[in-house]
Order: structure tokens, then sequence, then C-alpha cells
């Protein structure tokens, strides 16, 4: 389901209807050239002052006057639990928030990476998780779950939804990486599919919902929207590495109580 916030476009899960959040993609925001568009990325080198404009658009579509959080993000399966605004110099390095405090607003950056909403409605708790592959074969998403399990939220009440990333169609990788995949759980060679010689295709978005069942969760939705084969939608980090491209913008995904 997608909707129009102001000039912010944004995708929204009805596993979480009723609830402040969104998947913003790149269009609406006010950086120009290569990263044309909402780009949120701290650590582009897009004008900053575009940047922190950029956040500002995005959070307004979902929550105006919230506090956005994020985090500076390296791939774990760390999460952390917010109770107050976190300034942009004191971001900790994590991959995953979670919060029962109505006006924050998490954000969680992505670029290809898959990012997962989270809801207890009836606790009160919310989470957002950044799950490239080296945080979802860790497990990002299930130190998400049992962090909000912390704060009284019920696993079979969750819901979460899957947001815009690299398809499956998009994301080749080697023959070593799946088997490390299938050496953590046999059963995830369903997530690959042959590719050209010595590769495969990977469904990263499955695997990670698939995880999330696994662990309990009450409802997964997948909005199934390839970032990286939708250029005027969408940032791509495989994109642009493909295309020789300097540098690459982010979108956010965000959720927050109200």
């Amino acid at each position: 389901m997608k909707e129009m916030g102001g000039v912010v476009e944004l995708w929204k899960a009805r596993a979480l209807a009723g609830l402040p959040h969104g998947f913003a993609g790149r269009a609406g925001g006010v950086s120009t050239g290569l990263y044309a568009g909402l780009n949120v990325g701290l650590g582009s080198d897009d004008d900053r002052a575009a940047i922190l404009a950029n956040r500002d658009l995005a959070r307004d579509a979902v929550l105006p006057a919230a506090d956005l959080v994020t985090v500076r993000q390296v791939h774990s399966p760390d999460v952390v639990t917010v109770t107050a605004a976190i300034t942009e110099h004191d971001r900790p390095a994590a991959d995953a928030m979670v919060t029962d405090r109505p006006g924050l607003l998490l954000g969680i950056l992505t670029a290809d990476c898959v990012p997962v909403l989270f809801a207890d409605r009836a606790a009160g708790v919310v989470g957002a998780a950044h799950a490239g592959w080296k945080g979802a074969i860790t497990g990002v998403t299930d130190a998400t779950l049992a962090a909000m399990v912390a704060l009284g939220a019920d696993r079979a009440r969750i819901a979460c939804a899957i947001g815009p990333c690299i398809g499956r169609a998009s994301y080749e990788v080697g023959e070593d990486f799946a088997l490390r995949f299938e050496a953590e759980d046999g059963d995830n060679e369903r997530f690959f599919s042959p590719g050209r010689e010595g590769h495969r295709m990977f469904d990263i978005a499955a695997y990670v919902a698939a995880r999330l069942a696994g662990a309990g969760v009450g409802q997964v939705e997948m909005l199934d929207e390839d970032t990286y084969g939708q250029p005027d939608r969408f940032f791509s980090y495989r994109r642009a590495c493909h295309r020789g491209e300097p540098g690459y913008g982010r979108q956010i995904s965000m959720i927050g109580i109200g």
C-alpha cells in the first residue's frame, strides 16, 4: 500500500495499520545530482544541509514533531532500547532499536538491505531493524524480538513488515555465500535459486521472513519491492557499484507509537 506523505513517497503495511510508520523511497527530497531525492544517509557525501532537511521531511511525513532516532549501523545483531531522543553525535553502534515511549520515531536506513518494522499494539512496543545479510544470519531480528519482549511485548501479538530491499532477481551471490547459510540450516537452500556458473540468486527478504515466523511472530507482511530494479524509486548500493558511481543514497523506514 503506497501513500504520498506530502512530497514524500511512503509504502505502508496493512499489518501495521493505525500505527505511525512508513517505508520511504527516494522521491520528494531536496538532494540533487547523484543523491537526487530523499537521501537521508549521514554517511554519504551528499550536502549535509540537504541530508538534514530530508530527514525532517521524512519524519514529518510519518509523525510530525517527533524525535527521529537513528543508530550508527554496522551490520551487527545488536539492538538498543531507546527511552529518549538521541543526538546525531551520540548515536550508538547498533542495527536495531525498540521503544515503548510515545513521541519517538525509530528510523532505519537502507540501500538494498532489509528494513523490518515491528509492533505489539497491545503492549505499546515498537521496533525497527536493519537486516543486511550479516545481521540477518547472526540474528538481528531475533535480538529485536527479545528486546521487545523485555518491554512487555508478546511474540504472538507482534506484527512485522518487511520493506523495500534487493530482490532475488537482483541479488547474485557466490556459491560459498550460499553454503554458509546452508551450513546454519539445511532448509536455507530454499532461499537460493540457480544463477550463472558458480553463483546463485538469494531471496534475502524471504529468509528474514522465515526467521521471524520461526521465532513465533504472529504476523509477517512482505512489501515485495526490489530496490535494485527501481532506480527512480529507491537508492541501491549494488546498483551504484555496478554503474561505477562514486556514492549512493539511503532511504529510511520509520515507526513510532504516536
